[in-house]
């Protein structure tokens, strides 16, 4: 698993963390059944606090990304894929949102913007 955190984010540790696995799950990279590592361990490696990561885990959980199995571990949940295909096409849509939005705030015209998106997916 491979996940950067940007301490420099405006973006909290936790929802780095939650969006970074469901885009894993998203992307097919995590597999439904693959183990995630401990809570404990993923804080060690990434170096945060646990309580960020159990934070993080329990969204996971409550979103049906992931499922806790007491003391055999944490996994990714059989159906983890259905949840975040959306996920991540919501995520696309709110970036490009912004991005617009600032765009536009900028004094460009829809059709700037449209070209300039068209342009930089070349």
């Amino acid at each position: 698993m491979n996940i950067k955190i940007d301490i420099e984010s405006d973006i909290p540790i936790f929802t780095q963390l939650v969006d970074q696995i469901k885009q894993g799950v998203a992307r097919k990279n995590l597999k439904p059944g693959m183990p995630l590592p401990s809570i404990r361990k993923l804080a060690n490696e990434l170096g945060i606090n646990p309580n960020t990561v159990s934070k993080a885990y329990k969204l996971l959980e409550r979103d049906s990304v992931i499922i806790g199995k007491g003391y055999r571990g944490t996994f990714i949940h059989e159906q983890a894929q259905e949840h975040c295909e959306t996920d991540l096409n919501a995520t696309a849509l709110a970036v490009i949102a912004t991005s617009v939005k600032q765009l536009r705030d900028l004094g460009l015209t829809d059709s700037e913007i449209r070209n300039a998106f068209t342009t930089s997916m070349k």
